[in-house]
């Protein structure tokens, strides 16, 4: 499928919703509808969203759609990706076995399903959370995740053929128009390129690979080799998870100060503020303009927990930084590679 065929556009802005299944920290309810309030309010063309049945094991989902629904808003004028993998199931321990700590006030757990059946599973799963809206961009989320399991490599390689039967699943779901597109959604980069040798991509979306601390250049010509194809490339958590402009978690795992990579994250960090505030540029926005002018990357999708900050957020994709800003930051060996 190439750029001209495809039957959906991404905005520049693509709003993420872990702060819906209370990333962190347990978000109101009121403060969500608040959050999709603003979005919807602020998005330029088609409002994109996107989500996860890991996100809060499914409360993301069902928070998204039940606000929407309050909201009034027309299903017709969502677009919304649902990265598809993580099966909502019954809470029986003090907390969530998946992601212990990260995912705060939940309800029920969740556990991996990336099958032909398990997709499809997690696929009505999603869509009966969501209530009167619908998925039309649908993935297989953390293959890598789902890899990693394996203790053999004959046993990854059955894992493989089941990410593969997943994509059958996916491809069946297109074919039979009951969504626009197929992707994939992954923080391990590689996982991406081997799925899309042997898949037909849509598109596809890197998370915590991509950013103005991390920015391999191998990821970055496969980027561009991608656009090249037509393959719409998202760019997910250009904050390494937040780290960048201030949360303790780095990547989703907490910074250990006293570790030597904890010291050295915390140094680039405190280089990288002062060096901002010298040119009078936000950290969110250096952060936001180098993830997105990365040959290639057509979204960057961005996260909150505060409503006023989701304008701020869409206001990012046309703010300016001067080209002296970003070549300081390499004379000084902030940014390395380029």
């Amino acid at each position: 499928m190439n750029a001209e065929q495809k039957a959906f556009t991404l905005p520049k802005v693509i709003f993420g919703t872990s702060s819906l299944g209370n990333l962190y920290e347990i978000v109101p309810q009121e403060t969500k509808r608040a959050i999709v309030n603003e979005c919807v309010a602020h998005a330029e063309g088609s409002i994109v969203f996107d989500t996860a049945g890991k996100y809060g094991a499914g409360l993301a989902l069902e928070a998204l759609g039940s606000c929407l629904s309050e909201l009034g808003v027309d299903p017709s004028k969502v677009i919304i990706s649902n990265k598809l993998g993580w099966y909502r199931v019954p809470l029986t321990t003090e907390e969530p076995t998946f992601e212990p700590g990260v995912w705060k006030g939940l309800m029920h757990d969740a556990v991996q399903r990336i099958s032909y059946e398990g997709i499809m599973d997690c696929f009505h799963q999603g869509n009966g959370l969501l209530g009167a809206y619908q998925a039309q961009l649908v993935s297989v989320h953390d293959p890598d995740e789902y890899l990693a399991n394996a203790t053999t490599k004959e046993e990854e390689e059955a894992y493989y053929q089941d990410i593969l039967g997943a994509y059958k699943a996916l491809a069946e779901l297109k074919d039979a128009g009951q969504v626009l597109g197929i992707g994939v959604g992954s923080k391990q980069w590689k996982v991406i390129e081997r799925i899309s040798k042997d898949i037909d991509l849509d598109w596809v979306m890197i998370a915590n690979s991509l950013t103005v601390y991390d920015h391999p250049q191998d990821l970055m010509r496969f980027v561009n080799e991608l656009h090249e194809k037509g393959v719409s490339v998202i760019n997910s958590a250009v904050f390494n998870g937040g780290f960048l402009v201030g949360s303790a978690y780095y990547n989703y795992k907490p910074v250990d100060e006293r570790s030597d990579e904890g010291k050295a994250l915390l140094d680039w960090r405190e280089q990288f503020w002062a060096h901002c505030a010298q040119y009078d540029i936000k950290p969110a926005e250096a952060c936001f303009n180098f993830g997105f002018n990365i040959p290639g990357v057509c979204s960057v999708a961005l996260n909150t927990t505060k409503p006023e900050k989701v304008r701020q957020n869409i206001d990012m994709a046309e703010k300016k930084i001067p080209a002296q800003f970003w070549s300081e930051m390499i004379r000084q060996g902030m940014i390395k590679g380029l």
